[in-house]
């Protein structure tokens, strides 16, 4: 699979409002998250891998425990996902992940971007067919074969096992997410993850620069500007 799930481009919290719309964001996926899987990370490994995640993204936590008892409360919006898929500048593949409170404002923000670059939204299955919705963790570490071992022994349907630089980068099938960092913790005891997600992966990556490149970069931008986009995932190769 290579280093193809690098090349998602994450939010620039460059200035203090796009600061605000990543903690916005991750506000609204920790809230998501805690409502329908419980309030308690213990017991919700996804909400505690969205916490740790949070954290390294300097969101501060008075922005966490905010939207886990807003969660507690039972009451708030109701967010529903909804995913788009499309072709975007230099006829790369694009998926996108939002959490909305009203998705016919949501589709028509979404597909304003397409329009803006001269590219269209597709269909549902247009271009999702070519990656792989994959559960990966990064680790330092040295010896795959331990690490295939414990996979194996919580069966894991292990898709890939890459072992560079001293770093291990695990992919499994995003339904064994949970049974995967729950037999890499057991085995390899305190890991500190450098990623720890469920992604989008790119089959094959697609070579973009020139006009194209500034296009599809403001393409993202313009994406990431939305408040109800929480994810991008691409196949270009930046």
């Amino acid at each position: 699979m290579g280093r193809a799930f690098q090349n998602r481009k994450e939010s620039m919290a460059k200035t203090s409002d796009q600061k605000a719309k990543v903690y916005s964001k991750y506000g609204r996926e920790i809230y998501v998250c805690a409502k329908s899987g419980g309030i308690d990370p213990n017991g919700n490994l996804t909400l505690r891998s969205l916490i740790e995640r949070a954290k390294k993204d300097q969101v501060p936590t008075h922005v966490i425990d905010k939207a886990i008892d807003k969660a507690k409360g039972g009451g708030g919006e109701d967010f529903d996902t909804a995913r788009y898929e499309g072709f975007g500048p230099g006829n790369t593949m694009v998926i996108i992940d939002c959490l909305s409170d009203n998705p016919n404002r949501t589709f028509g923000d979404v597909r304003t971007c397409f329009n803006k670059v001269k590219c269209k939204i597709g269909g549902q299955g247009s271009v999702s067919h070519m990656f792989d919705h994959s559960a990966i963790f990064v680790f330092a570490g040295n010896d795959e074969e331990v690490v295939l071992e414990a996979l194996m022994m919580a069966d894991v349907d292990v898709t890939d096992i890459e072992l560079e630089d001293g770093k291990v980068t695990v992919f499994a099938p995003n339904t064994d997410y949970g049974k995967a960092k729950s037999a890499l913790t057991e085995a390899l005891g305190n890991i500190e993850f450098e990623v720890d997600e469920i992604q989008f992966v790119a089959q094959n990556t697609s070579p973009i620069e020139g006009e194209e490149l500034e296009k599809f970069e403001h393409f993202l931008d313009l994406l990431n500007d939305l408040d109800d986009v929480q994810n991008v995932y691409h196949n270009a190769e930046l």
